[in-house]
């Protein structure tokens, strides 16, 4: 019994690896969060970033707006957490020396930072709050990144 060794109790909800979110069946290149021990695996990541969550959210309170769990438009001047792909952003900044997890944190870091100087970051989540949850009316498996007109476009690299 996998329970009996530690493992999830009886009637736990387990998943497979072909299971996809819904963000994961609209991207070219998503993964399951079920995927482990393979290249390109995110299962073990997920996990690793679950308890880390958590600690925020006892941390902070009411200051941090989990999007899109905690509401699909979060109140002005909370800070907001949201899960995104950073292959979308890798490319579009130089490098300059970060390993390659690094860049990926800053350049998702820096994308979001751009579009909210632009005036974008609410278009993006009213795009997702117009979209992903009026036709589905749940706050799962929903990524930030998604396409709007106009604030979207490729930057060149900077």
């Amino acid at each position: 019994m996998l329970h009996e060794r530690g493992g999830p109790a009886p009637g736990s909800r387990m998943g497979d690896a072909g299971e996809l979110r819904l963000c994961e069946r609209w991207t070219s290149s998503g993964k399951s969060v079920f995927h482990f021990d393979v290249q390109g695996s995110v299962g073990k990541s997920t996990d690793a970033g679950i308890p880390w969550l958590k600690r925020l959210c006892d941390e902070t309170g009411e200051r941090i707006h989990f999007w899109p769990f905690d509401g699909w438009l979060p109140v002005p001047g909370k800070s907001v957490v949201a899960e995104v792909y950073p292959s979308i952003f890798r490319n579009r900044y130089a490098r300059e020396g970060r390993t390659a997890d690094e860049q990926d944190a800053y350049a998702a870091a820096r994308w979001m930072v751009d579009m909210d100087a632009r005036g974008c970051a609410g278009g993006l989540l009213r795009a997702a709050a117009d979209g992903f949850g009026a036709r589905n009316g749940r706050a799962r498996g929903v990524d930030l990144g998604g396409n709007v007109t106009g604030c979207t476009r490729r930057t060149r690299r900077q």
